[in-house]
């Protein structure tokens, strides 16, 4: 994780660098917000909804949808002044107050309080245990550094597991080839987000194991991230921002999965309704939605702990949870 810090510290410096050339960029037009997302994942289904179902207009705000493909892209788009809020998880900011940047995003808003990938094997299990069912196996987590291998590797070792001893933790697969990897290698388990996993066992190649967020516990897991500044000049829009994804929150916990799937075809050309009905209540099952825009400290605080057992962040750092959150907002909703 020492590269993705480097890199983030790199890109501040870059733009600070240039920030005559940024002020000179054009900002959004009255009423848009430009979001660039970390990924695109029926995991982040309350703001697509809010997008679709007109939450979002009602609140006289366009949004300008982009996908960053990574949280280095989605960063430097915040920092470059390329979008306006950026959907991506609240670790980025943190590496960032922890390299001693005074002048950085914040989070905002919460989205989802848990991970969202589920533990798939080759194996049926009535029951699993940790300590003794991934002994000598190897797991497909994802990418090093990034917060599904993370958190993954948090549970493990808090279940006295550990990746350089125990078991192989394969941290080198594309997030995109995690599963076919998985079908043709012999590696025995594998995380898999929505709707990848239901998809992936409906086909016969593998059974639920668990929910990595049920293993986990709450975790502030992706959030929305803006300037202060932004956030600070423009207050009504920031409001009816969070309003109208509070707004699909609800509506996802008020009708049928199926409803909700209909309301997210829009967002996801290639994937049929059932399989969006699917994942939805997947997610539903583990409660991965934030009820409320605010995040606790507590699940900060669990974070915080998943980022030092990882290594990403030092044992002896402390990032104050008001450096990194700023709930005022998010509390009036």
């Amino acid at each position: 994780m020492k590269k993705v810090l480097t890199f983030l510290c790199a890109c501040f410096m870059c733009v600070f660098s240039c920030m005559c050339f940024v002020a000179c960029k054009k900002p959004s037009k009255a009423g848009t917000v430009r979001i660039n997302e970390v990924t695109h994942s029926v995991f982040y289904a309350p703001l697509y909804l809010a997008i679709n179902l007109g939450f979002m207009k009602e609140e006289g705000i366009k949004v300008e949808l982009t996908n960053g493909g990574g949280s280095d892209v989605s960063m430097t788009a915040l920092l470059s002044g390329s979008a306006d809020i950026a959907l991506m998880g609240p670790e980025t900011v943190v590496y960032v107050e922890a390299a001693g940047s005074t002048n950085h995003p914040v989070v905002f808003g919460q989205l989802t309080k848990k991970d969202g990938s589920f533990l798939i094997s080759k194996t049926k299990y009535e029951t699993f245990d940790f300590s003794k069912d991934l002994t000598g196996k190897t797991a497909i987590i994802g990418r090093k550094g990034g917060m599904p291998a993370m958190t993954f590797e948090w549970i493990c070792n808090n279940a006295g597991i550990y990746g350089d001893k125990d078991c192989t933790f394969d941290t080198k697969t594309a997030f995109n080839m995690m599963a076919s990897v998985f079908d043709t290698t012999d590696a025995e388990f594998c995380t898999m987000f929505e709707p990848t996993a239901s998809e992936f066992v409906e086909a016969g190649k593998g059974y639920y194991v668990g929910s990595v967020g049920e293993f986990s516990g709450e975790i502030p897991y992706t959030c929305f991230m803006a300037y202060p500044e932004y956030i600070s000049k423009n207050k009504d829009t920031v409001n009816g921002f969070l309003r109208a994804i509070k707004k699909a929150y609800l509506y996802i916990t008020t009708h049928s999965s199926l409803e909700v799937a209909e309301g997210l075809k829009a967002s996801f050309d290639g994937s049929s309704v059932e399989s969006l009905a699917k994942a939805v209540e997947k997610y539903l099952e583990i409660d991965a939605w934030s009820n409320s825009p605010a995040m606790s400290k507590d699940s900060y605080n669990r974070l915080i702990s998943v980022l030092k057992n990882s290594g990403t962040l030092s044992k002896d750092k402390n990032v104050e949870f008001s450096k990194v959150v700023d709930n005022t907002l998010a509390n009036e909703i």
